[in-house]
């Protein structure tokens, strides 16, 4: 019968340390492959979001100082009132030129702010006016609202044909929209007032012509229809 020999004594606890060893070795190589995930994940951040999810903190931005340069340059100018209706439109065309790759007053089929204004309001007249521009930004860094804000700003404030535009002391009503694709922001701010016309369609405002009596000789003159919105615009890119 054979027997098995149990180690002596002496053997057990250096076999027990190298056992002790081996789970601090294994625990350090954990510790340190945590490390190395913690340092990777602060050398790559996160993507930054979505351009388009940025756009309309920039319309809001672009609309105060808007707002705030045109009572700088003029305090006595009648004091905006943002519409969503022209922001929409706005919004429309910026849409559209992003999409496109142009920046113009019309799009290549010819269709303008004025025009979608009236399909949307045919009983609007009076004074209607843009601003459009462009700027570039880099795809992999996040878009800084307070920053591309000032900048489409300054670069109208720049030209002195957009910042009459922004200044003319009649508008009353503003819209701004912005587009973006994969390396360029469009953005139009439109501008607008009545001029204190009454609306197509009001009694008050004949659509077609009208004779109306002379005051001094009794006569009947003719009287023309509304005019149609009047445009004032102005583009500009960095």
């Amino acid at each position: 019968m054979h027997r098995v020999a149990s180690l002596p004594g002496r053997f057990a606890e250096p076999l027990s340390a190298i056992r002790l060893l081996a789970a601090a070795l294994l625990l350090l190589v954990c510790s340190a492959c945590s490390t190395i995930s913690s340092v990777e994940d602060v050398i790559s951040p996160p993507p930054p979001p979505d351009p388009k999810t940025v756009m309309p903190a920039l319309e809001q931005r672009i609309a105060i100082l808007v707002a705030e340069e045109r009572q700088r340059i003029d305090p006595k100018a009648k004091p905006l009132m943002f519409d969503p209706e022209l922001s929409s439109i706005a919004r429309k065309r910026a849409e559209d030129m992003a999409a496109k790759n142009y920046m113009a007053h019309a799009s290549p089929d010819g269709e303008t702010a004025a025009a979608l204004l009236m399909a949307e309001d045919s009983r609007f007249q009076g004074l209607l006016g843009e601003n459009i521009a462009a700027q570039r930004y880099v795809a992999k860094d996040p878009i800084d609202v307070d920053v591309f804000a000032r900048r489409f700003v300054d670069t109208w404030l720049a030209s002195k044909s957009h910042k009459d535009n922004l200044a003319f002391a009649d508008y009353d009503h503003a819209g701004v929209g912005a587009g973006v694709n994969g390396d360029t922001i469009y953005v139009m701010v439109l501008l607008s007032s009545d001029l204190g016309l009454p609306p197509h369609g009001d009694p008050a405002a004949p659509s077609v012509a009208t004779p109306v009596p002379d005051a001094v000789t009794g006569k009947a003159t003719s009287m023309p229809p509304p005019p149609e919105p009047t445009l004032r615009g102005s583009e500009g890119h960095e």
